[in-house]
């Protein structure tokens, strides 16, 4: 039966071809978080490639690849719309062309890769392998071009659990999608004798594989501390006290309203009952949750200081405006820390912003608004920082999606013991959008062998230990606070952290060259 579907597909053309892999890369979507139906991933795959089969020129193996990636990248980001929907007088008409834009234009980065496992691969088993090497291949260029967009890489299927995500741990996640790639491609070379079915068994195990392993990583280091005393803390152990004021982007920038959303943060940032006198806290705002430039307003910061004990610290996302080394007046997306005498001890310059979002590319002939408030494109800070303030542990600072490239979130000359994103998914509504920022978040914890700590405007908020377990968490369009130490798990130096990318061009290299060196044909369908 199976063969018998894998030659129907071969044998569709027209518009019904198109129509199935337009389908099947959006069906593909259901593997990514929040969804995490993994078995989809190679039963679309399988579709993508059995029809390959019937593909006879260079036209229909890109055709092939930009209708999957268009159908795969549309269903993927349709969270996009949302953000134009908080002011749809100005910006809802721009709805279709940001999506068919956005999904056709990534699709370039599929369509070649399909076109060259077509080109390269003769034979089901070989075309399996180079498929799934190509894919990763522009995986890897599309979270760098242009400033990179790795959002949704087949590596993120398996944020569903820590345990099949430690492989990142070595190889990072574009070497965790390679696999997760073989995975998705290996399971249709079943129709292809008895080579074909090896072939396919061995996809199948690369997730046991990945599940095994990492649960015996976990294992080895002891259980996550998920449930703890607070009262019962020495006073040197920081407790985080992570604000979600779940305030409507809508609202949030709304001048009648300023005055009741800082009240509003300034009650959840009061000391919990729960908490002894002694012990120091971290407070935590999201991104731009002080919708005011901090450094001008005194009295604000007056208030802001009056929650806090005399060792704790507030971290507020914020507008900033001070001009770095120039008289041009310039607003950069900050992070600033106050003590509790309201001085701003530390700042911090979003260095990796969002075209369209926080400034317009080639604004000289594009003469669209940002999306985000005020008119002034945002500029960009130099770079990952480490911030040490107070004596509390050290920490990098990430605001918004800076928290979704791999390999860049941490200063190599001074680490830090652990990562802070503060981000307002609020422009994204209840959609998936928030669950796959968090999980692309969750995987530098991972790599870079350091606990993460997200504070979202509307959620999800979250805290991670060093090994990406989860320690507290509160929900999409929740409000409320989460009151939780900071990961006392050791940090510890991963492979990656030493290698980077380097094991990842290895592998794909090596499965590159074993793929165009396999001469034996598969079956032919």
């Amino acid at each position: 039966m199976i063969e018998a579907m894998a030659r129907r597909l071969a044998g569709l053309s027209g518009w019904r071809r198109r129509f199935v892999w337009l389908l099947s890369g959006a069906v593909a979507v259901l593997a990514l978080p929040p969804f995490f139906i993994i078995p989809v991933l190679p039963i679309c795959f399988a579709v993508l490639l059995w029809s390959l089969e019937g593909v006879r020129c260079n036209k229909g193996a890109l055709s092939a690849g930009w209708w999957f990636g268009t159908g795969h990248f549309a269903a993927g980001f349709y969270w996009v719309s949302h953000a134009f929907l908080v002011q749809p007088e100005i910006y809802g008409w721009m709805i279709p062309f940001a999506l068919l834009g956005l999904g056709g234009g990534l699709a370039i980065f599929p369509m070649l890769a399909v076109w060259a496992s077509w080109r390269l691969g003769n034979g089901l088993i070989r075309r399996a392998v180079l498929l799934a090497v190509f894919w990763v291949v522009v995986e890897y260029l599309r979270g760098h071009i242009l400033t990179g967009f790795p959002w949704n890489l087949l590596g993120h299927v398996w944020a569903i659990d820590a345990a099949p995500m430690q492989f990142a741990s070595v190889v990072g996640v574009y070497g965790l999608s390679f696999v997760t790639a073989l995975f998705a491609t290996l399971p249709a070379t079943f129709v292809a004798g008895k080579s074909g079915k090896i072939a396919a068994l061995g996809g199948i195990m690369i997730a046991v594989a990945l599940w095994g392993g990492g649960a015996v990583r976990l294992m080895m280091v002891g259980p996550a501390e998920t449930e703890v005393a607070l009262s019962e803390l020495p006073a040197d152990v920081p407790i985080l006290q992570i604000v979600q004021p779940n305030i409507p982007q809508r609202e949030k920038w709304l001048p009648e309203l300023q005055n009741q959303h800082f009240s509003l943060l300034l009650d959840m940032s009061r000391r919990p009952e729960t908490l002894r006198p002694d012990q120091k806290r971290i407070v935590i705002w999201p991104e731009t949750a002080a919708t005011f430039f901090v450094e001008t307003q005194t009295e604000a910061r007056m208030q802001m200081a009056g929650v806090l004990g005399p060792e704790d610290i507030l971290i507020t996302g914020a507008p900033r405006t001070y001009p770095r080394d120039t008289d041009e007046y310039k607003v950069w997306n900050a992070i600033q820390v106050i003590d509790a005498t309201g001085h701003i001890v530390a700042s911090f310059d979003k260095f990796h912003l969002v075209p369209f979002g926080e400034y317009v590319p080639f604004r000289s002939i594009l003469p669209f608004p940002k999306l985000t408030a005020g008119r002034t494109d945002f500029s960009a800070g130099p770079g990952p920082q480490t911030l040490s303030v107070n004596g509390m542990p050290s920490f990098s600072p990430l605001i918004c999606y800076e928290v979704i490239f791999p390999g860049a979130v941490i200063d190599d000359d001074h680490q830090p013991d652990w990562l802070l994103n503060v981000t307002n998914d609020g422009w994204f509504g209840r959609s998936a959008g928030p669950y796959q920022h968090m999980a692309a978040a969750r995987f530098r914890t991972i790599e870079e062998g350091r606990p993460l700590v997200r504070a979202a405007y509307t959620g999800v908020s979250v805290a991670f230990d060093a090994y990406g377990r989860k320690l507290t968490e509160l929900g999409l369009g929740e409000r409320g606070i989460l009151v939780h130490p900071l990961s006392s798990n050791k940090n510890h130096t991963t492979v990656y952290y030493l290698w980077r990318d380097l094991l990842f061009y290895g592998i794909v290299t090596f499965f590159a060259v074993l793929a165009m060196g396999y001469k034996r044909n598969a079956k032919s369908l």
